[in-house]
C-alpha cells in the first residue's frame, strides 16, 4: 500500500499554521471547557452529512436522556455515535479490530453487519442517482484495510497528512455496507488525538458539514484523478478554520467572562450592527439602543477598552467598528 499524492507548497504552509495554532493552543492550557458541547456538534454535523435531521437542541437532548420528537432511526444513529466518540480515543487507529469495533458500536442496530466488513459489492451515488464511486471488490476489503493500517503505522508522514489520507482512503476503499462516512471522519480525528490530544474535543465535521459540497468535490476529484492531494488540502483547509474559529470563541468568551450582564446585552446588539453595517458612529449607537448620549459613550469606550472595537476620526466624526478577527 503506497497512497498516491504530492506534498503541495499549500499543504505544507497549512501543516505550520495548524502546528503553530495547535502548540499555542496546548500551551495556554486550554481546558476545552466546552468539550460537551464541542462532541455533540461532532456527532450533530457528521450525521448531518449522512442526511440525519436532528438539530443540534434535539441531539444534545437525546444525549442529556431526554424525550425527542424524531424518527427513531436517527435518534438511534446519535446514540450510537455518542458512545462510538466516548470510547473510540481510547483504540489503535492502526489495528483493523479495532476499527471494526468502532464501527460496531456506530452502526449496532441499524445495520445487519455492524462491526463486520461488507460482503457484496457497493456504490456511491450523487443526488441524481448516479454512481460517482464503486468500493473495492468485498474480497479484497480486508487485505486494503490491513495494508492501509501497516502503510500508516510505520509512515514518517506528518500525523496531518497521514490522517487526510486515511480518511480519504477509507472512503476508497469503502469497508463497510454502511457508516463509511462517519467511519472515515472519526478515524481522522482519532489519528490527530495520537499527535495531539486537543483533537478529542475539536469539531472539524463542523466545518466539514459547512462545506460539505467542496468534501464529496474533493472526495470525487481525487478519486477520479487516483491521487488524494486535492483531498488533502480540503481537509487541511477544513481543520486550520476549525482551530481558528475555536480559538476566536475562546478569545470572545474570555473577554465576555470580563463583562456584566447589561454590558453583554449591549455589545451583542452592537455586534449585530456592526457585522450588518461595518462601522458605527455615537448617535446610531443611541438609536438603536435607546441609550442616553453619556452612557452610549461610556458604552462604547468600554468596548473598545476591552479590544472589541476600533475607532477611528475625532470628536464628531469618531465611529467604530468590531476588531478584525471579530468581524
Amino acid at each position: 500500500m503506497q497512497p498516491i499524492y504530492t506534498v503541495t507548497d499549500k499543504m505544507l504552509n497549512r501543516v505550520v499554521e495548524i502546528s503553530e495554532l495547535t502548540a499555542l493552543l496546548v500551551l495556554e492550557k486550554r481546558d476545552l471547557h466546552l468539550r460537551k458541547e464541542n462532541r455533540i456538534r461532532s456527532i450533530q454535523s457528521s450525521l448531518a452529512i449522512e442526511n440525519n435531521s436532528l438539530t443540534l437542541e434535539q441531539v444534545t437532548d437525546i444525549i442529556d436522556g431526554k424525550r425527542v420528537l424524531g424518527a427513531p432511526k436517527e435518534i438511534h444513529e446519535v446514540q450510537n455515535a455518542y458512545e462510538a466518540y466516548e470510547r473510540v480515543f481510547q483504540l489503535n487507529p492502526y489495528r483493523v479490530d479495532d476499527l471494526l469495533l468502532a464501527h460496531q458500536l456506530l452502526t449496532k442496530d441499524l445495520v445487519k453487519r455492524a462491526g463486520q466488513f461488507r460482503l457484496g459489492d457497493v456504490g456511491v451515488y450523487d443526488s441524481q442517482g448516479t454512481v460517482v464511486h464503486v468500493g473495492a471488490r468485498p474480497q479484497f476489503v480486508p487485505k486494503l484495510v490491513q495494508d492501509l493500517f501497516d502503510w500508516a503505522e510505520t509512515s514518517d508522514l506528518p500525523a496531518l497528512i497521514k490522517s487526510c489520507l486515511v480518511h480519504f482512503e477509507l472512503e476508497m476503499i469503502h469497508p463497510f455496507e454502511d457508516g463509511n462516512g462517519r467511519i472515515g471522519r472519526l478515524w481522522q480525528s482519532l489519528i490527530l488525538y495520537q499527535w495531539q490530544d486537543i483533537f478529542e474535543w475539536v469539531p472539524i465535521e463542523t466545518v466539514i458539514y459547512k462545506h460539505q459540497q467542496a468534501y464529496y468535490d474533493s472526495l470525487s476529484l481525487s478519486n477520479h484523478q487516483n491521487d488524494a492531494t486535492v483531498f488533502i488540502e480540503f481537509m487541511l483547509d477544513a481543520i486550520l478554520e476549525t482551530l481558528q474559529e475555536y480559538s476566536l470563541k475562546e478569545k470572545s468568551d474570555k473577554v465576555g467572562d470580563k463583562m456584566s450582564d447589561k454590558e453583554l446585552l449591549y455589545f451583542k446588539l452592537l455586534e449585530k450592527h456592526l457585522k450588518k453595517h461595518g462601522v458605527i458612529g455615537s448617535r446610531d449607537f443611541q438609536n438603536i439602543s435607546n441609550l442616553s448620549p453619556s452612557a452610549a459613550r461610556r458604552y462604547l469606550t468600554r468596548f473598545t477598552d476591552l479590544g472589541l472595537l476600533v475607532k477611528t476620526g475625532q470628536n464628531r466624526n469618531r465611529q467604530y467598528q468590531l476588531r478584525q478577527d471579530l468581524s
